[in-house]
């Protein structure tokens, strides 16, 4: 059974930065697709940024292009979203998931994502 556990939630000043982190217990993730979704108060669950388990490649919300960055660090067995120039509406929790087989490319479905984390609070606000 794969168990995720997400970090690095915090409450932080609008252009700032954070970096969360999805640590996987009992499996390696590289084989996996690794997805990262947030919801705010009142809105439904949202994909932010994925990759793919072959090749790595990665795909994210227009509203986060050039400003976050996921990537992954294989001995550790995590995966990390960096997020600069946050802004106010970056306000959510963010969830880390993973679906049970590896793909060359990667989506946004939810339905598509077997295994979800308990979720990370990161807060904009001045």
């Amino acid at each position: 059974q794969l168990r995720l556990v997400e970090s690095g939630g915090d409450l932080v000043q609008p252009g700032g930065s954070l970096r969360l982190s999805c640590a996987a217990s009992e499996f390696t993730l590289d084989n996996r697709v690794v997805a990262w979704f947030r919801q705010a108060p009142g809105k439904e669950r949202e994909g932010v940024s994925c990759i793919s388990s072959l090749g790595g490649s990665t795909n994210y919300a227009d509203s986060v292009k050039g400003r976050f960055t996921i990537s992954r660090h294989s001995a550790l067995k995590k995966v990390y979203l960096q997020m600069n120039s946050l802004k106010p509406e970056d306000t959510a929790v963010y969830y880390c998931a993973v679906q049970s087989y590896g793909s060359a490319w990667c989506t946004f479905h939810l339905d598509e994502y077997e295994y979800w984390g308990q979720g990370t609070q990161v807060t904009v606000s001045s």
